[in-house]
């Protein structure tokens, strides 16, 4: 234990003397967490619209009024022989409405009337989000001209659980947190194994009587200490900047963070052990760390729209359970009965990751 602990403080001491990692562990994190929680955002809005009025009567004005009332279009103007297709070709414009000269004539008089509705399908979300919304206003328009009858034979009653105001923020800060502290310790505790290695005091530790599993050790709680702190930067001002609160357990948060941190930097001392300068461990980091969590681990892109076999990659991924946790306690709030899987999942997977790491330091040692 003596071993381990003044590895740890060596290891402390090198970390606070170095600017530029200081900087890396708390800045840039900050930073991250910014860029990501207000740049990333799932709900179209301001969709640019052009409308291509042919009627033009208090009917036609009324149902292009009743388009941009949703706050979701912005108005266009263009002009040209086709101004519709052409605001759309020149990427003026997502979507363009086409009224004919009979609109409200064939209204009044009872018969069936067609516009046309031109989408920029190049993005498919996007494109179905414009579909949806125009269908949803067109019938909205139909009903209160009396086109459609006022009482429906089946009335939904939707109430949004969880998020009734539909706040992106409660569900991207949350999946921030995850891929932030996953990046960032294994980023540094990568780093500081590798530089061992490129100064050479890594022989000193071979030629040592310290083993493999102390060395591991004193390093983990030396940079699992520091995550700590990063996780308490980032989820404080995550909180405070953001306005998400915590509504669900504080111990699941508090022990899903310690569990997540550590396996971060138990992912970085295994890079660490496997690559032998401080590029490759970047690189590891960047290409198997950032990637996984941000585009496997669920924060942006549903799991059950990940294809197989990469869908086999994500039970892998640590920020996926993680992510879950953090989920649950800022927004669900359900409790044990729907993470405790989670946790199970962190802890089988740090514990390969420490393992990993000793088996291969351990050969190196007696390789030396």
């Amino acid at each position: 234990m003596k071993r381990i602990l003044s590895q740890c403080i060596k290891e402390l001491a090198q970390f606070c003397r170095d600017k530029l990692t200081l900087a890396l562990a708390f800045l840039l994190p900050f930073m991250t967490l910014v860029i990501f929680g207000f740049a990333i955002r799932l709900e179209s809005k301001d969709i640019p619209l052009v409308v291509q009025d042919f009627d033009r009567t208090n009917l036609s004005n009324s149902y292009i009024e009743r388009l941009y009332a949703t706050n979701q279009f912005v108005a266009k103007e263009w002009s040209g022989n086709d101004p519709a297709q052409d605001a759309i070709d020149r990427g003026i414009a997502k979507a363009a409405v086409i009224i004919p000269p009979q609109f409200s004539r064939d209204i009044q008089a009872g018969r069936s009337t067609k516009v046309q509705v031109l989408v920029d399908a190049t993005d498919v979300n996007n494109a179905r989000v414009i579909k949806n919304s125009i269908k949803a206003v067109t019938n909205f328009f139909m009903q209160q001209q009396g086109l459609l009858p006022s009482v429906s034979s089946i009335t939904a009653r939707i109430r949004l659980w969880f998020n009734p105001g539909r706040l992106e923020s409660l569900y991207i800060v949350p999946g921030v947190y995850g891929v932030v502290l996953w990046i960032f310790p294994s980023l540094l505790t990568a780093i500081a194994m590798v530089r061992e290695k490129e100064k050479g005091t890594i022989l000193q530790v071979y030629a040592s009587s310290i083993s493999a599993t102390e060395l591991l050790l004193g390093k983990a709680f030396a940079y699992s200490l520091v995550a700590i702190l990063e996780a308490l930067v980032v989820i404080g001002l995550g909180s405070l900047i953001f306005q998400v609160g915590l509504i669900g357990n504080p111990i699941i948060l508090l022990l899903g963070t310690l569990i997540f941190v550590i396996d971060s930097v138990l992912f970085g001392l295994l890079l660490g052990v496997r690559t032998s300068n401080q590029n490759a461990a970047v690189q590891g980091v960047s290409l198997v760390g950032f990637i996984t969590s941000l585009l496997l681990s669920g924060f942006i892109y549903p799991l059950n729209n990940i294809p197989f076999p990469l869908s086999l990659v994500s039970n892998v991924v640590p920020a996926r359970y993680y992510i879950d946790i953090t989920r649950d306690v800022f927004v669900r709030g359900t409790g044990w009965t729907s993470v405790w899987f989670d946790f199970i999942m962190l802890i089988l997977v740090g514990l390969v990751f420490f393992n990993v790491s000793r088996r291969v330091l351990s050969r190196m040692q007696l390789s030396s």
